[in-house]
């Protein structure tokens, strides 16, 4: 079932960046093919064969889990950003891009990488686990450093879902109400990856579920609303053709 929603989540996730390609080149919304792109990027990095394979073109130290933290980090900052201006958020704006959104940021990184390079992280394993079977003290080190990769997207979530509960419940198009309520979903399901850590190690496929939640709710409301502007666009084309007739 995990690796079933994993490959189904990637699969959806380049035929959303693969759709964005025409609109790319012709200058349109780069920033969102950007965020598409990064976000199969970071499920490619999270499914164990591909996983296995980067890493041990970069060393076999585990170093594509922590590129796939920065990866996450990316693509939630800069969806943050697009998110909050489409929906003139601007108080959840001054928190993701602003001076205390920054501190955030850069705090946080550096906690995480400080403790990647306290474990011995030699020996590729996808979600560090066997770098936390080697004894208490990485085990340890391993809560501690996904708790910090959890971190600022649930900062990040938090500062939006506020606004896009707003926007699911205002009187916009159809499409961008519905875009906004699976944004909303998305932000609420990261913001429960804090809870992590109480979650019964038996009940661990509802990690994987609320992770993939996330990113399906986030990928598919961010595909509604660009639909709904190519809608409503070619409205407006239309209105205004039938217009100067």
């Amino acid at each position: 079932m995990i690796e079933t929603l994993q490959w189904t989540t990637l699969a959806v996730c380049a035929l959303v960046s693969v759709a964005r390609i025409p609109s790319t080149l012709r200058g349109e919304n780069r920033s969102l093919f950007g965020i598409f792109a990064s976000m199969t990027l970071a499920i490619l990095l999270s499914i164990n064969g591909p996983y296995l394979v980067i890493d041990q073109a970069l060393g076999g130290i585990n170093l594509a889990n922590l590129l796939l933290r920065f990866v996450i980090f990316g693509v939630i900052f800069f969806m943050g950003i697009r998110i909050s201006r489409g929906f003139s958020a601007e108080s959840a704006h001054r928190y993701i891009t602003g001076r205390t959104g920054m501190l955030v940021l850069l705090v946080i990184s550096v906690v995480m990488v400080a403790l990647f390079f306290s474990m011995d992280t030699a020996g590729s394993s996808a979600g560090l686990k066997a770098v936390s079977a080697k004894d208490a003290r990485h085990f340890a080190l391993v809560e501690y450093y996904g708790a910090a990769g959890r971190a600022y997207p649930a900062y990040v979530a938090l500062a939006l879902v506020p606004a896009l509960v707003r926007a699911a419940q205002d009187r916009l198009p159809v499409l961008v109400r519905i875009g906004a309520a699976l944004l909303a979903l998305g932000g609420v399901a990261v913001a429960l990856t804090l809870l992590f850590p109480v979650i019964p190690p038996e009940l661990g496929q509802i990690e994987f579920i609320i992770n993939y939640t996330a990113i399906l709710c986030f990928v598919i409301g961010l595909a509604l609303i660009w639909a709904a502007r190519v809608v409503n666009g070619r409205g407006a084309a239309r209105q205004k053709t039938s217009t100067e007739t």
